[in-house]
């Protein structure tokens, strides 16, 4: 196992996670659906991607939105062909990436499952129980044995998601992923920001990090937030507080959500965090 997880770091980029690999894989081995969930930017597509390409299996993916309908999933009768050809499966029928999976023994990658409508989400019911659906006019679909589907989920108090059924949630395991240690967000950072500054690196995670502790914000940034803060700020000349403030603006933004009790701006709680690590650490 050991050796598994640190091939997967190596080859895919996977910075530390490593009792998270070894849940994921421990999971794929005992052919056990898997269900990530964690706030946005904790890598969970990362290791979902990851693990599906260490199997080296067929791969498709879907990403959740309210307008994912049953057919989109499953694949639909093309009218047109259906009028010359009848209903032929193999002229008429246009399979959607869960037939696909299925009868390919693939992966199914569901980013933010919990977008799907619910109408959707219950059409993986029998695939994950039985190993197989039954498609109108086309009969039963059976899936391979490797057939194996891996599904993200953001935290319910995001806006635009919903509950999955109690019946779902019964049929993955789980795990839930935390945001990782600074040491960790420095390294990410770095990776993906092509700053080699090391102050700058510093700094930005340590800003993006106290977003998610200051009382006036609700949910705060992922190291996304310093990936593109790192990015930004060694683009400019001076790297005055000013411009770090500019910069963590631009950057950080987008990427926080306020209390809705707070009487403070985005853009004044985002300096008094920037000017508090300048403060504290300079």
């Amino acid at each position: 196992m050991d050796e598994m997880v640190q091939k997967i770091r190596s080859e895919f980029g996977v910075i530390g996670r490593d009792r998270e690999l070894r849940k994921a894989l421990a999971a794929k081995l005992a052919g056990k659906h898997l269900l990530l969930e964690g706030e946005v930017g904790v890598g969970k597509t990362t290791i979902a991607l990851a693990l599906a390409k260490f199997f080296n299996q067929p791969f498709y993916r879907i990403d959740g939105d309210d307008r994912f309908t049953e057919s989109k999933l499953v694949g639909h009768w093309e009218p047109p062909l259906v009028i010359e050809f009848g209903y032929d499966a193999e002229r008429s029928f246009v399979p959607g990436p869960l037939v696909r999976a299925m009868l390919e023994g693939g992966v199914l990658f569901i980013n933010e499952l919990n977008r799907l409508p619910e109408s959707t989400q219950n059409v993986l019911l029998p695939a994950m129980d039985e190993g197989q659906i039954i498609v109108p006019k086309l009969g039963i679909i059976k899936a391979k044995p490797q057939f194996y589907i891996i599904a993200t989920q953001n935290p319910e108090e995001h806006v635009g998601v919903t509950s999955l059924s109690e019946a779902l949630r019964d049929r993955f395991v789980w795990i839930k992923l935390d945001y990782q240690s600074e040491e960790e967000e420095k390294e990410i950072t770095a990776l993906h920001s092509n700053c080699n500054d090391s102050k700058i690196i510093d700094l930005a995670v340590k800003i993006c990090r106290l977003t998610r502790k200051h009382p006036d914000i609700r949910r705060g940034a992922s190291v996304r937030g310093a990936i593109d803060l790192a990015s930004l700020v060694s683009k400019l000349n001076s790297h005055s507080v000013d411009e770090w403030v500019d910069a963590a603006i631009m950057a950080l933004g987008t990427k926080i959500e306020l209390e809705d009790d707070t009487n403070k701006s985005v853009e004044r709680i985002i300096r008094e965090i920037v000017v508090s690590v300048f403060q504290n650490f300079q």
